[in-house]
């Protein structure tokens, strides 16, 4: 998995895993899937994320539990 901050691009990319994506798809305004051939999603987009949470392009915070 591989999260990816494009600040220039105000949007945050979130990529599963490294299969080939197939289609892409905007499931609301700014939030779009990749989806790879056999249909699984395999990238999520979140476009205009200052907007979303201002403070997003600053600090990521990343939690794992058990």
């Amino acid at each position: 998995m591989k999260l990816t901050i494009h600040k220039e691009d105000d949007a945050i990319y979130l990529r599963l895993d490294e299969s080939e994506v197939f289609e892409s798809e905007e499931v609301q305004n700014g939030i779009i899937l990749d989806y790879n051939a056999q249909g699984k999603v395999i990238g999520v987009e979140i476009l205009y994320l200052s907007q979303r949470s201002p403070q997003a392009l600053q600090q990521v915070l990343l939690e794992t539990t058990p």
